[in-house]
């Protein structure tokens, strides 16, 4: 099935709705901050009743104006923003009567909006500027492949914005469109198959393939042990444990049966709702254990993929502390903090390490970039590190190489 999608405009109503929303909002809070330090001064010079008999008619025209100016756009942010979030959309709403506390909200909400609008209308000159250059048509396709316990599903995409700002580059891309959950041994076969269908439905010769976590082990597992790399001009993991989570093998030699049966029967059921057809929670788990992947590792790593004509490389981040990283990341920092160290909150650094090159991200900004901060799991904008124009980069150079 071939899976390409359509290139988007590079216009955006939405980020002008929102740019206007934002400023709408800072001439809000000026001018209310500005007559409410003109009132003060008429009360006092005037007294109360003096100054709102000689001045009732203005202050109806400033009540009308001033709740035009909120209502409007306080409505184009809420609606538009990305950035602002469920959680400060809600803050918003619970604060809005709360004298002071109002006002420092409304300061919130104007920075995040102001900022995303910004930064985005940059990207979007940035996109129109290097149009024809087309940096990301690569030679061959890019296949990406997710890791474990997701699917790539049409309307939630495992990559966050990435394959739009990749599209508008000029990439073609393909999903691997595998299982969820299950063990490197048959995730590999499914991207095997994934793999020839896509080159004899287009007749691309060979694919780029571009791995998140546990994705780049099965796809180096499909490339050395199930014949693919005449199918496969390079492999770029990303976040991926190629040595294995100590952390996992020690829950896992911890769990008692039974609490591992009822997670394992719980997940396996939701799975099973949502189209995998035979998702294993423990089998995937299990290939991700420190001992496993050593093992995994130990076969696939014999294997002479520049030989093969295949180029490999990794890509590698961490987080700098607990609250860098959103649920259940925020979490899992310390603790694998114990085991595995310098970590993205699942995979410890040292663990990153494979192929020709390797690359580590570092964030200079105190919050790092997480496991899912490299997949744009939660569309954020983070300070110090634009994931998008990572993975433009990252593919413009695979279409420098030749691939």
């Amino acid at each position: 099935m071939n899976d390409r999608r359509t290139e988007k405009p590079l216009t955006s109503k939405r980020l002008n709705v929102l740019g206007t929303g934002s400023t709408l909002l800072t001439i809000f809070l000026i001018s209310v901050l500005l007559l409410g330090a003109g009132a003060v001064y008429l009360i006092m010079t005037m007294g109360f009743k003096e100054a709102l008999k000689e001045n009732w008619g203005w202050l109806i025209v400033i009540i009308l104006v001033e709740n035009i100016l909120f209502w409007v756009g306080i409505i184009m942010v809420y609606v538009t923003s990305v950035q602002l979030g469920m959680k400060m959309r809600i803050i918003g709403i619970l604060c809005g009567l709360i004298p002071i506390v109002h006002i420092i909200v409304l300061i919130m909400i104007i920075s995040i909006t102001g900022s995303e609008a910004r930064f985005e209308k940059k990207k979007l000159k940035l996109d129109r500027q290097r149009h024809d250059q087309q940096i990301c048509r690569t030679k061959y396709p890019l296949l990406m492949v997710h890791g474990v316990f997701f699917r790539d599903f049409k309307y939630f995409n495992y990559w966050g914005r990435v394959p739009d700002e990749l599209m508008k580059n000029g990439a073609t891309i393909f999903y691997g469109n595998h299982e969820s959950a299950a063990s490197v041994e048959d995730s590999a076969k499914e991207l095997a198959v994934r793999i020839q269908q896509i080159v004899q439905e287009t007749g691309c010769g060979r694919v780029n393939v571009i791995a998140h976590s546990k994705g780049g082990l099965d796809t180096k597992t499909a490339v050395a042990c199930l014949g693919m790399s005449p199918y496969v001009a390079s492999i770029t993991t990303i976040n991926t444990p190629h040595r294995g989570c100590e952390f996992a093998e020690y829950l896992l030699g911890r769990a008692p049966q039974f609490l591992k049966d009822k997670v394992s029967g719980a997940y396996n059921s939701a799975l099973r709702k949502l189209g995998d057809q035979n998702p294993s929670f423990i089998a995937a788990v299990t290939d991700l254990t420190a001992s496993r992947c050593r093992f995994i590792s130990d076969i696939t790593d014999q294997f002479d993929y520049k030989g093969a004509g295949v180029y490999t490389q990794s890509v590698g981040s961490c987080m700098k502390k607990a609250k860098g990283g959103a649920f259940p990341l925020n979490m899992s920092y310390n603790f694998v903090d114990r085991f595995d160290g310098k970590n993205d909150g699942l995979v410890g650094e040292p663990s990153f390490h494979w192929g020709e090159n390797y690359t580590y991200l570092e964030n200079k900004k105190k919050r790092g970039i997480s496991h899912g901060d490299m997949i744009d799991l939660n569309r954020e904008n983070i300070k110090g590190f634009d994931v998008r124009e990572f993975y433009v980069q990252l593919v413009a150079d695979l279409k420098k190489r030749g691939l």
